[in-house]
């Protein structure tokens, strides 16, 4: 670098530092002139002292309002409360849904009903081919009267017929009417019943198929009560009880209100999706809802309460969570334990109680059992008012000094 821009770089800076004593050093105008420096310098010199005087009240003045109690904003803590509402959805089956099926093998000779008929119990939807079955019938009632008859007849002759006799004739009546009793209930099982009452679903034969006793003649259900079973989180298996009471709604019936109780409960949590079965019983005396429909059910219980806090107060340290309170001016750190985080609001379990003020911003400079300033509220109680004057430019006898 050439000397000149040498000696131009020396100049600035001594100038610069000239510049900084006469701005924060008091009595730098007097220590110039005593070295030499012009006149004209000096007074310059002493006007940049006046500035600097004044620039350090205005420190002094931050510096003092450093020193003050930190400024904070403050929230109340408020009560929420958690599980006391479940929600679900599940399917409905009918309270009785059964499959009708023939008790013997043979071919159909008549299907007496239709799909959407309402059937009672023990009435006959359709009847199998029984024509060997009635001569069966006949045969086996024609054999028990003969037997009948010949037990009779040796009773009337009395001490004429041999008591071995006797006892062989009504042994074999006996037989007879075994072998009667079974002819009649072949016959009788050509015709296919309902076990139960309800509404018959959809035939699914016609006359003249040959079944078995697996064929599916039509499905009944009995849809006076639709139960539904739905599935529950674990952390309410001690809350929910039969006989609780559920509100419900079906998908393909939105606008409708249904009601029912709880109707059994699973014994088991699943270990895959840690939830419990659950079924509800609902009514369903106008017939609407059907076997197979989902619902949305409805539960409220007790729930448990707890303080919220705004997201902004929670803070962190080595020993966990914690929040500020502010009693009477001054902060305590209490720990926490989060239990629900929201977007508005953190549930919390700890020693606050409702109406009680937390910190939520200017948390940096806060210290347990400091004075704070809350936004908004008057500075606390013994904090001394800055002096009157405090600030002021001095006068040009101090600036000489």
């Amino acid at each position: 670098m050439p000397l000149w821009k040498q000696l131009t770089v020396s100049l600035i800076i001594l100038v610069l530092a000239a510049g900084l004593l006469v701005r924060f050093v008091p009595g730098a105008g007097a220590l110039f002139l005593k070295a030499g420096v012009p006149e004209q310098l000096i007074g310059f010199a002493a006007k940049t002292a006046k500035d600097g005087e004044g620039s350090g009240a205005a420190g002094r003045r931050n510096a003092g309002a450093g020193n003050s109690a930190p400024l904070v904003v403050t929230q109340e803590v408020e009560i929420a409360t958690v599980n006391d509402r479940l929600n679900a959805i599940g399917n409905g089956e009918a309270i009785l849904s059964v499959a009708v099926t023939p008790q013997a093998t043979g071919n159909l000779t008549e299907v007496l009903v239709k799909s959407g008929d309402r059937i009672e119990a023990g009435q006959v939807i359709a009847r199998l081919d029984s024509g060997d079955q009635k001569v069966a019938a006949a045969q086996a009632r024609l054999a028990r009267d003969n037997a009948l008859e010949k037990v009779e007849r040796n009773r009337k002759l009395g001490n004429a017929v041999a008591i071995v006799a006797i006892r062989d004739a009504e042994f074999a009546l006996e037989a007879a009417e075994l072998t009667l009793q079974q002819a009649e209930l072949d016959l009788k099982r050509r015709d296919i019943t309902a076990p139960s009452k309800g509404i018959v679903g959809i035939i699914t034969v016609n006359p003249g198929d040959y079944v078995t006793t697996s064929t599916s003649i039509a499905v009944v259900d009995d849809r006076s009560q639709i139960l539904v079973d739905f599935w529950v989180p674990e952390r309410f298996s001690n809350k929910i009880s039969v006989g609780q009471e559920i509100s419900a709604t079906a998908i393909a019936l939105p606008t409708t209100d249904l009601s029912g109780v709880i109707d059994a409960i699973d014994n088991r949590v699943d270990q895959a999706s840690r939830t419990l079965r659950v079924r509800a019983r609902i009514d369903n005396p106008d017939d609407r809802l059907r076997a197979g429909m989902s619902f949305s059910v409805s539960a409220r219980f007790a729930g448990d309460d707890y303080p919220t806090v705004n997201p902004l107060a929670i803070q962190w340290s080595a020993d966990g969570s914690y929040v500020w309170r502010v009693e009477d001016s001054k902060t305590e750190k209490v720990p926490v334990k989060i239990i629900q985080r929201n977007s508005d609001k953190v549930l919390v379990d700890a020693e606050l109680a409702k109406g009680e003020t937390v910190v939520t911003e200017g948390v940096q400079r806060l210290r347990d059992g400091g004075t704070v300033r809350i936004a908004g509220e008057d500075k606390p109680a013994g904090e001394k008012p800055r002096a009157d004057g405090e600030g002021q430019k001095l006068t040009r006898a101090e600036a000489g000094q």
